[in-house]
């Protein structure tokens, strides 16, 4: 399981909810957090313990120092001692309410980071669970290209020199805007795959004959973007003429990314097909589906049904050639 040491929460990419250290900060890597989601702990407070989870970020609001002020000093240590000797991996106090002298004393005790902040709970809950569910996200990297098309996300796979690059770069001209080429970095999130690119090729795609190009340079902020969803996989494949390829969009077949099934499309490329238009085409179809209607579909049901209209037309042909009523 992945996980990240707490000290990672103090990054500048969360530094809007303005936490402070209040102690613990040769804890900060010794401290981990496997699980994106936030624990309030009052039941644990209450004496449940039974459900803490260690390694998630733990959050004390107004309702759990309020609850914890109206024990006697003797049961509020006891509770801050029955919660943090479950070994949590930090605790954040939010609305900068006045920290009880009994939490600091156990904080020290079991060596837990302990943190404040002047922002509400709902807040921070919000902020610390959209960092975490990026940070903790399972991560692969997969060579190929990824391009918004009508917002689809679209990955388009192939050998090296097969055309996936040049296919960008038209579809760029044509409106529709770069992710990432050669070196898609994918991270799941829940049930759902964002593409990115790595930093040293961000914006840039590469085309034999012409070497590197900045595409954000070239064509403006429009032509980029900086993440996508990936929804549907093309594989590009060198044309085959004693190969059988669908032709009507009924033989559905799937791209599995880190367990989860995307739709995947094979074309073959030959001299003269606008692969760019192609896969134009591939993400309305893949819009109309997501509508409900799906033309192979359709076709399909229509076709079936002139069949049954032919097949009962000559029965009755049959037999009234037989003089049967």
């Amino acid at each position: 399981m992945k996980k990240i040491p707490v000290q990672e929460i103090l990054s500048e990419e969360i530094n809007d909810l303005k936490l402070r250290l209040i102690y613990g900060k040769e804890f900060l890597k010794e401290r981990y957090i496997s699980n994106f989601r936030i624990q309030k702990p009052g039941l644990a407070l209450a004496g449940f313990t039974e459900h803490i989870h260690p390694e998630r970020v733990q959050i004390l609001g107004n309702t759990e120092i309020s609850y914890v002020n109206s024990l006697n000093p003797d049961q509020r240590l006891n509770a801050f001692e029955n919660f943090c000797k479950k070994r949590v991996s930090c605790i954040i106090v939010t609305k900068n309410l006045k920290i009880p002298k009994e939490l600091v004393y156990c904080v020290k005790k079991y060596e837990i980071p302990l943190f404040r902040t002047e922002i509400v709970s709902s807040r921070v809950i919000q902020e610390i669970m959209f960092f975490l569910e990026d940070k903790l996200a399972p991560e692969t990297v997969i060579h190929g290209v990824l391009v918004d098309v009508y917002g689809v996300g679209v990955v388009i796979l192939g050998r090296s020199g097969i055309g996936k690059s040049e296919c960008a770069l038209e579809l760029v001209k044509r409106g529709h805007r770069l992710v990432a080429d050669d070196a898609i970095h994918i991270k799941k999130k829940q049930d759902i795959l964002i593409g990115t690119s790595n930093d040293l090729l961000t914006y840039n795609i590469e085309l034999r004959g012409l070497g590197i190009l900045n595409i954000k340079d070239m064509f403006g902020v429009s032509a980029i973007r900086m993440r996508k969803r990936i929804e549907i996989v093309i594989s590009f494949v060198d044309w085959n003429s004693e190969e059988s390829y669908d032709r009507t969009g009924l033989d559905k077949k799937f791209y599995n990314i880190m367990d989860i099934e995307l739709p995947h499309l094979i074309l073959p490329v030959s001299p003269g097909r606008n692969m760019a238009v192609i896969i134009e085409a591939a993400a309305r179809n893949h819009l109309l589906k997501l509508m409900g209607y799906d033309a192979a579909q359709e076709f399909q049901d229509r076709l079936m049904r002139k069949m049954e209209e032919n097949r009962k037309l000559e029965i009755n042909r049959i037999m009234m050639n037989q003089g049967v009523e």
